[in-house]
């Protein structure tokens, strides 16, 4: 994971690297993933690259959520590998071993225990801590650090 600097909480559009789009229709297999989440410390980016990532307020949680109202491990994320080549993550309630979080997960407004995630979608893990996940297809080598998004409301 390579956690990227916060983005200002303006409202402002996206910013890609040339050659980059989002809302991709067709998942190509060199396409990056990255998690927007926006919680009581402000917005923060991270682009995903590794198999598994624990999210939660404990320190050893490698996405970090500061509120009160998020368990200390609230969520996975497991990468998918597709057949084709591409690949996509399933965001998990809880911990691998089966442990829910206290608050459960809302995905695009549904409670769900366990979802494969898709370009846009939204994760509210609590009141004000919430996430938006986004495909960006890489069209060159130009990586996905500089995207900028506030593609969540507030």
């Amino acid at each position: 994971m390579l956690p990227v600097e916060p983005s200002p909480d303006s409202q402002s559009s996206a910013n890609l690297p040339p050659n980059t789009s989002v809302g991709v229709d067709t998942p190509e297999p060199n396409d990056g993933h990255l998690l927007i989440v926006q919680d009581e410390r402000g917005r923060h980016r991270f682009v995903l690259d590794s198999e598994v990532y624990s999210i939660g307020r404990d320190r050893d949680c490698d996405i970090r959520l500061f509120s009160q109202f998020v368990s200390r491990h609230h969520a996975t994320l497991v990468r998918v590998h597709h057949e084709d080549g591409t690949d996509s993550y399933r965001i998990v309630d809880g911990t691998l071993e089966g442990q829910l979080s206290a608050n459960g997960l809302l995905i695009n407004g549904k409670k769900l225990q366990s979802y494969e995630l898709q370009n846009e979608e939204e994760i509210v893990f609590g009141p004000q801590v919430r996430a938006v996940y986004y495909r960006v297809r890489q069209n060159n080598s130009d990586g996905i650090e500089d995207y900028n998004s506030d593609g969540i409301e507030d």
